[in-house]
Formats: C-alpha cells, sequence, structure tokens
C-alpha cells in the first residue's frame, strides 16, 4: 500500500485550491444546519438573523400604558381641576387649571386652616346650578385626566377653621378662630372686607367638619351663606376631594398655594400636608414618564433574548 498517494489528484494547485474551498464549505453546512443561510443579496437570513421590532411598533403599547398610568394618576394621586367663578380672587383667577392632591387624604390626613380645598357638593349648596354637557373629547380628556370632569360638581374655598374650633366674625371687624384674629390681607380680594356682607357666629365646627370662605369675601356663597342647611354652613371632610397645591394653567399664572402665614401668627396647627414633587405634573404627562422606562425596558429585555438566542 502506497502511504500518501493521490488518487486522481496529480496537480499540487487544483490540493490547494480545494484545501482553500473547504473552510468555507464547512462553515455553509454548519449555517444549513441551524436553519441559516444567506439570501440571494448575500444577507443573513433565520431567526438568528431577526431585528427587534421598531419604536413604531411599540408606540401603541406606550400609548396604552400612559392612559392606564394618567387613569390610576387621576383616581388616586393628583387630578387637575376648573376654576368656574370669581370666589377665590385674587388667588385664583376664572378658567384657572389647579392641580390637586388627592393621595394625602388616603393616608388619613385632614385638611389643615389655611389650605385651599376642593370638595364635592355637600348638598344644596350648588342647587339650581346647571351642569354644562361635555362633548365627546372632553369625556376622553376629562376621565384620563387631562382636563377637569364638566359633570361632577365641585366647589373651591378655603379652610378656616376646623372641627371643635369656634370661628366668628363681626361687622366691621376680623374673622376670629378660637379667639385668635386673622390677618387675612395676604390672600384676600382688594377692597373687600372680611365678612361684612354677612357677619355670622360664634359657631362651634363640629367634630370632622369644615368651615370655609372664598377669598372674594363679597362675591363668595360659602359657609355664610347655608346656615340654615343641617351642618350649619359646615360640612364633612370626607367631602374634600384633595388640596389645591398648584395653579398649573396659564404658564403666566403658574404658582404654589401655600398656607398663608397668618394661620401661624393666630397660634392655631398648620401643618401642611407633604406633597410630592410628581404632583405638579399633569397625570397624562406622569402617564407617558411611566410609561416610556417600561417600553424601553421591554424592547432592551426581548433584543437580549434575541441575541442570546
Amino acid at each position: 500500500m502506497a502511504v500518501g498517494a493521490r488518487s486522481g489528484h496529480d496537480d499540487p494547485e487544483e490540493g490547494r485550491e480545494q484545501l482553500a474551498e473547504s473552510p468555507e464549505a464547512v462553515t455553509d453546512e454548519m449555517s444549513d444546519s441551524r436553519g441559516e443561510g444567506r439570501g440571494d443579496d448575500g444577507s443573513e437570513t433565520g431567526s438568528g438573523a431577526k431585528k427587534p421590532r421598531s419604536f413604531w411598533k411599540e408606540l401603541p403599547l406606550l400609548i396604552l400604558i400612559a392612559l392606564v398610568l394618567a387613569f390610576l394618576i387621576k383616581a388616586f394621586l393628583v387630578q387637575a381641576f376648573s376654576i368656574p367663578s370669581d370666589s377665590m380672587q385674587n388667588t385664583l383667577q376664572q378658567g384657572d387649571r389647579v392641580l390637586v392632591d388627592k393621595l394625602t387624604p388616603w393616608f388619613g390626613a385632614e385638611p389643615k386652616r389655611g389650605e385651599v380645598v376642593v370638595f364635592e357638593d355637600p348638598g344644596g349648596w350648588l342647587e339650581g346650578t346647571p351642569t354644562p354637557q361635555p362633548n365627546a373629547l372632553q369625556t376622553v380628556l376629562s376621565t384620563i385626566g387631562l382636563m377637569p370632569s364638566a359633570e361632577d360638581k365641585d366647589l373651591i374655598k378655603r379652610v378656616i377653621a376646623v372641627g371643635g374650633d369656634t370661628v366668628e366674625c363681626k361687622k366691621g371687624g376680623k374673622v376670629q378662630v378660637n379667639g385668635h384674629a386673622l390677618n387675612e390681607t395676604d390672600y384676600i380680594y382688594p377692597g373687600n372686607t372680611p365678612c361684612d356682607d354677612e357677619p355670622f357666629g360664634p359657631i362651634t365646627v363640629p367634630k370632622g367638619n369644615l368651615w370655609v370662605m372664598g377669598d372674594h369675601r363679597q362675591n363668595s356663597l360659602d359657609s355664610r351663606y347655608h346656615q340654615e342647611l343641617a351642618d350649619h354652613g359646615t360640612f364633612p371632610a370626607d367631602k374634600v376631594v384633595g388640596r389645591a397645591i398648584v395653579v398649573a394653567w396659564p404658564v403666566t399664572r403658574w404658582s404654589t398655594l401655600p398656607v398663608p402665614g397668618t394661620f401661624d401668627q393666630s397660634g392655631l396647627s398648620t401643618a401642611a400636608s407633604a406633597v410630592s414633587g410628581a404632583a405638579a405634573v399633569a397625570p397624562g404627562a406622569l402617564g407617558v414618564a411611566g410609561a416610556l422606562p417600561l417600553v424601553l425596558w421591554r424592547r432592551r429585555r426581548l433584543t437580549r433574548r434575541r441575541t442570546a438566542g
């Protein structure tokens, strides 16, 4: 037997040509065994070459998550409300949009003196007030928190006294809470008197109830004008939707709504409710901000899976 004999390959150049081609042939066979190969244009085909889905295909998921988050934020965290009247001038102007903190009441915190609060009609306060009919777009936007609901009968006033307080105001005098006169020049409408149009008291606010007044005293149908009702102008604190924390629109009027210093000077407890900085963002924006990281995380995860496969 002849060791190293050739079989029909007398030309060494031909043998080198076959050896040079053999690695490519092996590679092609391995590719075929994995179900991968190359297309007619030389591009790779098969499961290992799949590209991640484009951002535009992920956009519907982003929108869906944003809407869900916006709805949850509106229900439990913060909601926008429109100011329908002049009763809170100059603190709030008609047409202003305020953001209301709805989270704090969930933890049992009650409204404090000096806070501006949104509350549901306790019964009889808005009697006879017509309810505007929203169009389809307004209905959708109000559902996700981008617009206030036109169907809700809510009011906005400043808390003057809380359960257990005694409040009164004589003509020509100042509002007094537990015998302490309030200096209201920081927020009362210029030219208004504290209560000359409707003096009241003394009234002891029942436990768990609130006494509220508008900043535009001569243009506000507040607690003073509902003393004929069962709670004598007060109402249960659980009617409060939340505390107004910031004027969000128009941008030229952007401002926070802190507790006035007079409530500290009176010696009364005015511990303000803690408010997260995120509450100063509209629910729709918070929803998008929360949805985008989730979608990007999902895309990275899918990309890693494809790469590992």
